[in-house]
């Protein structure tokens, strides 16, 4: 979080998926966060300017918000308006096991990297309000099947999701800095290497001091806050898949392995051998 020394994330998910329906009727301020698994935000009423990974979105009714896994967000809320929205957490693992050779239902969240609204038009955006509402109703029943029609209705939402997100006319409705996301593109791909704020400086012909300045505008987060995010999160997801600890976190940039610990403690509560028990 940013009035921490790195970005946190927020909240875990044990289950396939979860629905929340969240009203907020006073001022509610939230830090740039992260989560490890993929967020649908349909938004219902509000004045809410969402940031995800150096873009902008002003949310309007109806419209639904894609926030993939590990990517770094935050909404501004509007203090004089109810905030109301539904938020569901989906697993990653979930969508690949109904996918198919032919279907591929996380290819949204993929697409996402680039563009992370779906703003409905004419019936579809009812059909989307229809889809939400039967997810939750379906989640709290005790009816023979409810689990069953959770699911299916989960599924269904994901097939139109991926439909309108997949469509050729789809055009982005976003701010961005596009010097900017080169310079996140660099990153991500240069992670084991160094990425000195001079360094940076020097390959994109920048100033330090405007590098600084224009990266923090565009992601609410320091070009060091980023780096160590992003470094960290590749480290636990390599963990995750049997990599060794050693030389997941060299692989991920960490020359320091006690520097590696402390920095992946403060984000998961717990050392990477902990966690992969878990």
């Amino acid at each position: 979080m940013l009035d921490r020394s790195e970005i946190g994330k927020r909240g875990y998910l044990r289950e396939d998926y979860r629905l929340f329906y969240l009203r907020d009727s006073r001022a509610v301020k939230l830090d740039y966060h992260y989560h490890e698994f993929d967020k649908l935000v349909f938004h219902l009423a509000g004045r809410t300017e969402y940031h995800i990974e150096g873009k902008s979105y002003q949310l309007q009714p109806l419209d639904i918000l894609l926030v993939g896994r590990n990517m770094i967000h935050q909404p501004v809320i509007d203090p004089a308006q109810v905030y109301e929205r539904m938020v569901l957490w989906i697993d990653r693992d979930f969508l690949a096991r109904r996918s198919t050779g032919h279907t591929d239902l996380a290819a949204c969240f993929d697409l996402a990297g680039d563009i992370h609204l779906c703003r409905p038009r004419g019936e579809s955006r009812e059909q989307y309000r229809a889809l939400f509402g039967r997810i939750r109703d379906a989640s709290v029943s005790t009816e023979f099947g409810a689990d069953l029609l959770a699911d299916t209705c989960v599924l269904q939402l994901m097939i139109a999701l991926n439909r309108d997100m997949l469509s050729p006319s789809l055009e982005g409705t976003g701010r961005s800095d596009p010097k900017m996301e080169e310079v996140t593109q660099y990153i991500r791909r240069h992670l084991n290497e160094e990425l000195s704020i001079d360094h940076l400086s020097r390959t994109f012909y920048l100033s330090r001091y405007y590098l600084m300045h224009r990266f923090k505008a565009a992601y609410g987060c320091t070009v060091h806050q980023y780096i160590r995010q992003k470094r960290i999160q590749q480290a636990a997801e390599q963990i995750r898949e049997g990599v060794p600890v050693l030389k997941a976190a060299e692989e991920a940039g960490f020359g320091d392995y006690s520097v590696f610990l402390r920095a992946f403690r403060s984000v998961y509560g717990c050392s990477p051998r902990e966690q992969r028990q878990r």
